[in-house]
């Protein structure tokens, strides 16, 4: 599983980051980069940090109403960072919700951006979303400036929305849609499509 590449995002030079599912052969090396990142992760959000809450994080994982993604350094393969997309929604609305957190250990080195637009592409290419959602508390300006970068508008604001941490949270929405993000790919240049792996695909399925 761990030499399954998803394709790249976009026509710049090679990614230094893959995206790839979590499994349980990552438990260790998951959890202890949320140990080491508990403080960067305070209060915005709480990613599995012992063996029990990563059981049920992979136990989560369905492929259709939740599918989770690891980024990992391409040379190497140690874990940045962790991208979710949650609570999927057919029908009509066609959206979901998104969550990420980052290790502390490679912070400031755009490589969880890399890994947000390599899912990004994946949300709207292959889960044939139209929507994707980011709810991020307003005092989280690292998170807000990551949600930007990728393309991300501002949609609006929920006070006491979400329950982190023991407390409800006041939250900003920021969304991206499947036209916005064509939009902005058709200004930066035609994107490299590689083909997909047909084993990393049933592997979401």
């Amino acid at each position: 599983m761990s030499s399954i590449k998803y394709p790249e995002s976009s026509h710049r030079a090679r990614s230094p980051v893959v995206i790839r599912p979590p499994t349980p052969a990552d438990r260790e090396a998951f959890l202890a980069m949320t140990r080491a990142s508990r403080k960067l992760h305070r209060p915005w959000v709480q990613p599995p940090t012992d063996a029990d809450q990563y059981a049920k994080y992979l136990k989560r994982i369905d492929g259709e109403r939740f599918v989770a993604f690891l980024v990992c350094l391409r040379d190497g393969g140690q874990i940045v960072g962790s991208i979710n997309v949650s609570e999927i929604i057919r029908g009509r609305l066609q959206s979901a919700f998104l969550g990420y957190s980052e290790s502390v250990v490679h912070k400031g080195r755009g490589l969880l951006t890399e890994g947000l637009r390599l899912v990004v592409r994946y949300v709207f290419t292959k889960l044939k979303l139209h929507r994707i959602e980011a709810n991020i508390q307003p005092g989280n300006h690292a998170s807000i400036a990551l949600a930007k970068r990728c393309g991300f508008r501002k949609e609006g604001f929920s006070p006491r929305y979400l329950k982190i941490a023991d407390r409800w949270r006041d939250h900003e929405r920021w969304v991206l849609t499947v036209e916005d993000w064509r939009g902005r790919a058709a200004r930066s240049g035609p994107p490299v499509r590689p083909a997909a792996s047909q084993k990393l695909r049933k592997s979401l399925d």
